[in-house]
């Protein structure tokens, strides 16, 4: 709990406790998270770094109630994920959470705009006024060209800062990216996070972003390293100045 401004109490964004996560059974089976708490204040940017298959894509699943854990606890915006039914955790995904996921997952028979005005429209605006926000986000990812175009006809990199500006529309509380920047050059790249990194101060939301790039950790409040699925450690941005410089050279 933390206080407001006006001194009430408030929940974290994001409270994970003791969370642990299993795919398959019995030989085939895998601990994808185990005894995981991680805590995320409005306000604040964590950065996750691990190995390939640390856990890291699982734990934002997890997060954001895409996926349900075995055990533990995990609450947004002091709500807890396992009070929610299948609907429940949908409006909560829909209005509370955005994602950029890998894989991206844009509706391929919608346009760009249509993509991004979707879960507004979902959540029962207006189309006009959808479409006015969609273009507004999709203008701060810097998306050139006609909106009005399909994901098919946009390059790897426009698709991206599709997925982005879908994530960051409306009024979300918990931001939620897994490596946002895969298909970008390294200006857009940098320039994507930087947004990031701002959307979390002018809207007091917070961002979790798994990243392997430490320039791009380097931008977050602090840093929580993965690996076999338990959360190892926790740095400041300072503390990775020689992984940058080495990535660098």
């Amino acid at each position: 709990m933390t206080e407001d401004e006006t001194g009430a109490t408030t929940s974290p964004t994001l409270a994970m406790s003791d969370v642990v996560k299993r795919f398959g059974s019995g030989a085939t089976e895998v601990r994808a998270l185990t005894d995981v708490s991680l805590t995320v204040e409005a306000g604040e940017f964590v950065a996750v770094m691990g190995p390939s298959g640390s856990g890291k894509s699982t734990l934002l699943h997890v997060a954001g109630g895409l996926e349900r854990p075995e055990a533990g606890r995990v609450q947004v915006q002091g709500i807890d994920l396992a009070d929610l039914d299948a609907a429940g955790l949908a409006t909560m995904r829909r209005r509370d959470v955005g994602y950029v996921f890998q894989r991206l997952n844009l509706v391929p028979t919608l346009t760009a705009v249509e993509n991004v005005a979707l879960p507004l429209e979902l959540d029962g605006m207006g189309h006009r006024r959808a479409r006015r926000e969609a273009m507004e986000a999709l203008g701060r990812v810097a998306v050139d060209g006609p909106l009005d175009r399909y994901p098919d006809d946009l390059s790897g990199g426009q698709q991206q800062r599709v997925a982005i500006a879908r994530a960051i529309v409306g009024d979300r509380r918990l931001l939620l990216a897994d490596e946002p920047t895969g298909a970008l050059d390294s200006v857009t790249a940098d320039a994507v996070i930087e947004l990031l990194a701002t959307l979390v101060q002018e809207r007091h939301c917070a961002l979790v972003l798994v990243t392997h790039e430490p320039r791009f950790a380097s931008w977050a409040d602090r840093i929580v390293r993965v690996r076999d699925g338990r959360l190892t450690e926790e740095t400041r941005p300072s503390g990775i100045g020689d992984e940058i410089e080495a990535a660098t050279r």
